[in-house]
């Protein structure tokens, strides 16, 4: 072991870190996964000569002003270990929608388009025709300015760019500034030879094996964004299946780090589960509970965060011939004025059965406030939907638990009336064909609709905690995830406005008015 005494022997340990210092500077942009990078490269970059039998391409350089074009096919790719969010972007107030330039010396960008997203998501970033918010891709001389993209790890799309002009001889290349990171030329990166990696990896397993007092190998750090622990989400169902797509997204993202349980009650259920919860905890309750519309409880520990707009619809069997109702009539039916659909224009000679929900259902709340005008549904007079349990009775009502026994129970049910979430009532209307949707007051229920207000039946979706949580907990870094990329996307998937999405602020703003 003589050998190993003089590798470890002060002198020679100090020319080892040596040489692991100067590898790991070369291999630094690899190694270090607290890095943030864009990386870049040019794929193609070759002048289009017009060649007859180049086809398209001839045809195209036919044109006088496209004489000597040249096309480019340039990748761009988050080639680092952590993900960029559209906040990463470090960019001048006058430029704020601009996150990097792609750059094309002695050449004028003609046109460009994008190719080869990873996720189709990445599109929505890039449209063909920008907005006032989104303005796409800029094309200006030598530069094509590109939206802040947010772009997951491993995230890549591709820009094929139409030049004409002087030339390929200055290479296409792409600038601008990322935090805790760096834009990179992938083509210039050069990694250690096999040879330099083999003689550092000996030597590291050397150190290792070797008790000298300081510890080479530490455990991998939480991803930015990640928190350790368990998290109970519970509150309205019909926010049940963005909490449950949020639940996997969160935990795939965290890789194992935390473990979510959805347990969807009904947002007054959930509201006392987690007042429940936050009393009998000795520090904060590792609890989160979604309702449909503010939660007024009077309890000044619980806070709510505004989350989304909820579009909900109201929905009727096949077998009722009516596709409009005004809100008059929703409330004269409602009321008992209008008990046989033969009343209305249209309507079959069938009884209306209406299918609502409990007195703990968030969803019941906003249709009574929405779509009641403020006036509460009458009691409970049929246990089967059918028939009443009375006689004399005139109005044929029952009460389901959850968005979705209403829907199949008015799905199977011959004259049968009641509301839900606008996707859930969408998805089963589309794929089983067993109810239809109404316009109310002849607007369609939609996402653009609520967002213009013109369809009177949403509402506000809020997560509550009990006090703020600690910025550091899973609650916190959980409520983060879902204002962020994916969060938004998962919300919009399910037919719901995501408020930390800028085109729908102003919407959401409105909504928190008295």
């Amino acid at each position: 072991m003589v050998w190993l005494k003089e590798l470890v022997a002060p002198e020679n340990l100090l020319a080892l870190l040596g040489v692991v210092v100067t590898v790991g500077g070369l291999s630094y942009e690899r190694l270090i996964p607290g890095r943030k990078r864009i990386g870049y490269r040019v794929q193609m970059d070759t002048r289009i000569d017009g060649n007859p039998n180049d086809g398209h391409i001839h045809q195209l350089t036919m044109l006088e002003d496209l004489a000597g074009a040249s096309l480019v096919l340039l990748r761009i790719e988050n080639d680092g270990f952590r993900s960029i969010d559209v906040d990463d972007y470090i960019t001048a107030p006058s430029t704020e929608h601009r996150g990097l330039t792609a750059v094309f010396p002695d050449r004028t960008v003609r046109d460009v388009a994008v190719t080869e997203p990873s996720h189709p998501d990445l599109l929505r970033y890039l449209p063909q025709r920008g907005t006032a918010t989104n303005p796409g891709l800029v094309c200006r001389g030598n530069e094509i300015a590109l939206p802040r993209v947010p772009l997951n790890k491993g995230d890549h799309f591709k820009l094929l760019v139409l030049l004409t002009g002087g030339g390929t001889d200055k290479e296409p290349h792409v600038v601008g500034r990322i935090r805790e990171g760096r834009i990179r030329n992938n083509e210039n990166f050069r990694r250690p030879s096999n040879r330099v990696l083999g003689l550092i990896g000996s030597l590291v397993v050397l150190m290792i094996l070797q008790p000298i007092g300081f510890q080479l190998l530490e455990p991998d750090p939480l991803r930015q964004g990640c928190a350790k622990g368990t998290l109970t989400v519970v509150g309205s169902t019909a926010f049940e299946p963005v909490m449950n797509d949020l639940d996997t997204a969160y935990e795939d993202d965290c890789e194992g780090a935390a473990h979510i349980t959805v347990n969807a009650q009904g947002s007054v259920r959930g509201t006392d589960t987690l007042r429940n919860a936050g009393e009998g905890a000795k520090g904060f309750p590792a609890y989160l509970s979604f309702s449909d519309g503010l939660e007024v409880t009077g309890d000044p520990k619980l806070k709510g965060h505004l989350t989304a707009l909820s579009v909900y619809t109201v929905a009727v069997n096949k077998d009722v011939g009516i596709s409009d109702l005004s809100l008059a009539n929703v409330r004269k039916i409602y009321s008992g004025e209008i008990t046989n659909w033969k009343q209305l224009p249209g309507g079959p000679d069938l009884p209306i059965r209406l299918v609502s929900r409990d007195g703990k259902s968030g969803t019941r709340g906003v249709f009574e406030n929405r779509v009641l005008g403020g006036k509460t549904e009458s009691g409970r007079t049929s246990d089967n939907c059918r028939t009443p349990k009375f006689d004399n009775t005139r109005i044929i009502r029952c009460e389901l638990d959850s968005t979705g026994e209403v829907l199949k129970t008015v799905a199977r049910t011959p004259g049968a009336i009641g509301y839900a979430e606008l996707k859930a009532a969408k998805d089963r209307a589309e794929g089983q064909k067993d109810l239809h949707l109404l316009r109310l007051n002849g607007q369609q229920p939609s996402t653009t609709t609520v967002r213009h207000e013109t369809y009177p039946f949403w509402e506000p979706e809020y997560a509550y905690t009990y006090g703020t949580p600690p910025s550091n907990s899973l609650t916190s870094k959980f409520l983060d995830f879902l204002a962020g990329d994916t969060g938004r996307n998962l919300i919009e998937h399910h037919g719901h406005l995501p408020c930390s999405a800028p085109e729908n602020q102003q919407a959401c703003q409105r909504a928190q008015r008295p």
